[in-house]
């Protein structure tokens, strides 16, 4: 399976809170559902369909997966919500236990154990293994050089301080683009791959 990596970012880098005001708060960060008023149907909406046509599963961190369990499953008779309910999902978490586990086909990957659990997920037979938000993991996997294909939709927007994915490690990571279109509203839509060594 590939890892893939769907995110939502602003100009300066900031993946926090893009659903809602309550989403995260953390930092005194106010801008939550910064991403709406840039939503494309037909461009953003088209590529997050496409995206979730390959997908076998997604993984999520502890804080995305229970604000998704809490949305998802109230949507159902939507094609995407009904992917999103149906597909297997993984969350990496070292505080829940099976009894929260309510989401339809989420399976807990301990804390302790996520890096080991996701190298042998990926090195299954399967198409791609999405992560969307989850931005402590998102960080954790691309400096463990274990994302296969990065996407992103890059909102015409600066919010001024917020979370990020990116690695504040110091080292070298180049990307390839693979594909990039831009929708009415002026969001990027790209997606990168680790370029090969050379």
């Amino acid at each position: 399976m590939r890892i893939v990596m769907g995110e939502f970012v602003s100009l300066d880098g900031v993946m926090q809170a893009p659903g809602g005001p309550d989403e995260d708060t953390d930092g005194g960060f106010t801008h939550g559902g910064w991403t709406h008023p840039f939503f494309d149907p037909q461009v953003m909406g088209g590529a997050l369909a496409e995206w979730a046509a390959d997908t076998d599963g997604l993984l999520f961190g502890r804080r995305t997966w229970q604000t998704m369990a809490a949305a998802w499953p109230e949507r159902a008779g939507d094609p995407f919500a009904d992917h999103m309910n149906s597909v297997a999902k993984y969350v990496v978490s070292s505080t829940l236990g099976e009894a929260d586990l309510t989401w339809n086909n989420t399976t807990r990957i301990p804390g302790d154990q996520a890096l080991d659990q996701i190298r042998k997920l990926r090195d299954t037979e399967g198409r791609d293994l999405v992560v969307m938000g989850s931005l402590t993991l998102a960080r954790t996997l691309l400096t463990e050089g274990l994302v296969d294909e990065l996407r992103l939709m890059i909102m015409p927007v600066l919010l001024g301080g917020g979370k990020t994915i990116y690695p504040a490690d110091g080292a070298l990571r180049t990307l390839e683009l693979i594909s990039t279109v831009v929708s009415s509203t002026g969001v990027h839509v790209c997606t990168y791959r680790p370029a090969a060594a050379g």
